[in-house]
């Protein structure tokens, strides 16, 4: 299908040297503003775009979407560890991580969380890259 070939050479271009930096700056970036209570992805994108301004337009996509995806998941450290969300995505993290916490397993439910967070988020790209055209498909058939 084209559509692995379109994903694999967008993989060969997100594994260059310059855009993994971008990657994981924007990673660290994020989860450090995902820390933050009430300061959630979106003012955090918010805040820091202006940094990409400057960039290559590929490497800025790249850090702008680690920085929300960092944090999301900088969000679920706080829920984990101190039973306070960040933000209403992170609620249901505090169900089973605080508890897991409390008994000692902390680190754990952090894993997890990061492994959940990594599988559905690549999940969710994939179902977007295959499903897209049918969907623009159907947007052009509405109607005024």
């Amino acid at each position: 299908m084209d559509v692995f070939g379109d994903l694999l050479m967008g993989l060969s271009i997100a594994i260059t040297p310059i855009n993994m930096l971008y990657l994981l700056i924007g990673a660290i970036v994020g989860m450090v503003v995902g820390v933050i209570p009430g300061f959630g992805p979106s003012a955090g994108l918010a805040i820091l775009l202006p940094v990409t301004f400057g960039m290559d337009p590929t490497g800025a996509i790249m850090m702008l979407a680690a920085i929300y995806y960092g944090a999301m998941y900088g969000g679920t450290i706080t829920s984990i560890l101190l039973n306070t969300p960040g933000e209403s995505a992170t609620v249901a993290s505090t169900f089973d991580g605080y508890p897991l916490a409390k008994k000692g397993r902390a680190g754990p439910a952090l894993v997890m969380q990061a492994v959940a967070s990594f599988v559905g988020g690549t999940v969710g790209v994939i179902l977007i890259t295959i499903l897209a055209p049918m969907f623009s498909q159907v947007s052009r058939s509405f109607g005024p």
